[in-house]
Order: structure tokens, then C-alpha cells, then sequence
């Protein structure tokens, strides 16, 4: 069991969301691939993959080249065991050039609150590093919403 369970209502869905954003900001591949079920079905860009193990590679992989990674998401919509979010996140590469992420996220999750779909768009948009507005995890009681650009 993986609660907040579906089907979602507004405040569940919040906590769903912020789960999500908490665990990703740890970094670690196999705490996050925990939140999926054995069988997930992943689209990430441009990349298909199924299972725990596919996910614990992709996000190996991931973390191992976005540097200084921070992410915040924010609930988008919800109805019954889906839920739309859409996500920023900040990084740099290895030459020290920081870069922020957008995307869109939409989950299915089965009975249990595991996730058994995760289908991912994102655009990487070249920023200063003055420019960044995402430093770390969200502070306790942060509520705050993304700003559009």
C-alpha cells in the first residue's frame, strides 16, 4: 500500500504530488522506483521502458549527468486514479552550464497507490546560473506554485 489511495480528491492528490517531488529530490533510484509497480510502464521523452529494474537504470543514468538537480512540481488535474502534474527542475551538466526542465507528467496509479503508468514530456531551456530559482528541496509549509516561464 502506497497512501494517499485512489480515487483522488484535491487534498490527496496534493499529497500524492508532493511525495513525488520529496522522493525525486532525494536522488536515490530505488526509493523512487518503490512508489512504482513491478510492471510500470514509463515513456520519459523519448525513451519506453517497463518494470522497477528500467526505472532504477533510467534514474541512474539521469542523476549521474544532471548535476545539482532540484525539482518542484505542482498538481495540474486529477480524476478518480490519475493525476496530471507539470514539473521544473534545475541542473547543470558537466561543463558547469545550468539548465532549467518543463515538462508534463500524467500517472495512473492502481488500487494499491502504486504508480503503473508514467507518461513524461520535457523541453531543457539553457539558463544562467544567476537565473535559477530552485535551490534544493522545498522548505517545510512551501506551497508555493511554478511560475509560467
Amino acid at each position: 500500500m502506497r497512501p494517499p489511495l485512489p480515487p483522488f480528491d484535491l487534498e490527496s492528490a496534493k499529497v500524492k504530488v508532493l511525495a513525488a517531488e520529496n522522493a525525486w529530490n532525494t536522488r536515490d533510484p530505488e526509493r523512487v522506483a518503490a512508489a512504482y509497480t513491478e510492471d510500470s510502464v514509463w515513456r520519459n521523452r523519448d525513451e519506453f521502458f517497463t518494470g522497477r529494474a528500467a526505472i532504477v537504470d533510467f534514474l541512474t543514468r539521469k542523476w549521474s549527468s544532471e548535476n545539482g538537480y532540484a525539482l518542484r512540481k505542482d498538481l495540474w488535474a486529477f480524476d478518480g486514479n490519475r493525476i496530471a502534474v507539470r514539473f521544473q527542475y534545475e541542473w547543470h551538466d558537466e561543463t558547469g552550464q545550468w539548465w532549467r526542465s518543463y515538462g508534463n507528467e500524467q500517472w495512473e496509479f492502481t488500487p494499491e497507490g502504486l504508480m503503473s503508468r508514467r507518461e513524461a514530456s520535457i523541453n531543457d531551456v539553457r539558463i544562467a546560473e544567476s537565473e535559477r530559482r530552485i535551490f534544493g528541496p522545498r522548505e517545510a509549509g512551501d506551497e508555493s506554485v511554478l511560475p509560467q516561464q
